[in-house]
């Protein structure tokens, strides 16, 4: 048995059950005792059966894929949200089609298309090339983490809340400017509340501060570059003053901690930083970096049990285009390492 494929066929006549009776064992297992589920299940081992998921998908039409856009993984959050997202087969059972969509609205639509031949059952996107109204328009289940979401349901952080705890932990360090280092994100984004939390905890508290918001480019290189330039214009303008610097992501604060470290040999005194995000490279930076956490294992978590839930609701009979969005926000956690630990 073991050199050719298994059929029902072997294993009816293995276990002297009817073809329809393994049928119902793997499509319907409750509609058999606990001990023919058994016999059964045995019967698989002995014979080293192998589920045809092919003939399965085209059986009941169910591929048990969600399919994954993000928008690159160089930047830390995406792969660390990507392998949370990932781990939750052991809880639910679908498999992941992932594609990195490179901020490229052509890629990632054929992205979109190459998912839905595959038939997947919903989709998880993060990426922010295509707007929500599009996707909601594919007519399957969708969840958005950390992007523009007015037709679709998502999952954030609670970004202007994270603003303001960057602005207030470098205001306790005694800095004589505050600098926010980011990308000039719309308005729509949620990210942007970042910027916005940022800019009024400053005005409420009378803190000198600084927005620089340009382009820093789609790769770790032109980041890299980008950044050093920053690192150079904040040393020749604020020289001799206490600088508290919010980068927008722990990415960013990696690279820009290098920078200064490259410049000066050492991380100068007159520098406080915190990034965003609590991705693993801002615990194992050669300064363990502040930053402000979005709970990523949480966000995971709640997106894939949404959109578990979305699909659940179509099996049953419901239109995915006729639900509300639901948009969910977890609340970030300040973490203070030692790249701020003059704060009180």
């Amino acid at each position: 048995m073991n050199c050719k494929k298994v059929t029902f066929d072997d294993i009816a006549q293995y276990t002297n059950f009817s073809k329809t009776t393994i049928s119902r064992y793997f499509n319907n297992p409750d509609s058999l005792t606990s001990k023919n589920q058994e016999i059964i299940a045995q019967a698989l081992i002995d014979l080293n059966y192998r589920q045809n998921k092919v003939a399965k998908i085209l059986a009941n039409g169910r591929s048990e894929f969600i399919g994954v856009i993000v928008p690159n993984l160089y930047l830390h959050y995406y792969s660390e949200i990507l392998n949370q997202i990932l781990s939750s087969y052991e809880r639910f059972g679908y498999k992941f089609l992932v594609f990195a969509g490179n901020s490229n609205e052509a890629i990632e639509r054929r992205c979109i298309q190459e998912l839905l031949a595959y038939n997947i059952e919903g989709m998880i996107v993060l990426s922010h090339t295509i707007s929500s109204g599009e996707l909601a328009s594919y007519g399957i289940p969708i969840v958005t983490i950390e992007r523009e979401d007015e037709y679709t349901s998502s999952v954030n952080t609670d970004n202007y809340m994270g603003g303001v705890q960057a602005a207030s932990l470098l205001g306790k360090c005694h800095c004589d400017i505050l600098i926010h280092i980011n990308v000039d994100v719309p308005e729509a984004v949620p990210a942007h509340g970042r910027i916005q939390g940022f800019l009024d905890a400053c005005i409420e508290h009378g803190l000198p501060h600084e927005l620089i918001l340009r382009d820093l480019g789609d790769s770790y290189a032109a980041n890299r570059e980008a950044l050093w330039k920053i690192a150079v214009y904040l040393n020749e303008k604020y020289e001799g003053k206490r600088k508290g610097i919010f980068l927008a992501n722990d990415t960013y604060a990696n690279i820009f901690l290098n920078r200064l470290i490259r410049l000066h040999g050492f991380l100068p005194e007159d520098y406080r930083i915190i990034g965003f995000d609590n991705s693993p490279i801002s615990e194992e930076a050669v300064i363990p970096t502040s930053t402000v956490g979005q709970q990523i294992d949480k966000i995971a978590k709640t997106a894939v049990e949404m959109l578990v839930e979305q699909i659940s609701e179509q099996k049953r009979g419901k239109r995915s285009g006729s639900r509300k969005p639901i948009h969910t926000v977890i609340t970030p956690v300040l973490i203070k390492r030692d790249t701020t630990d003059a704060a009180e």
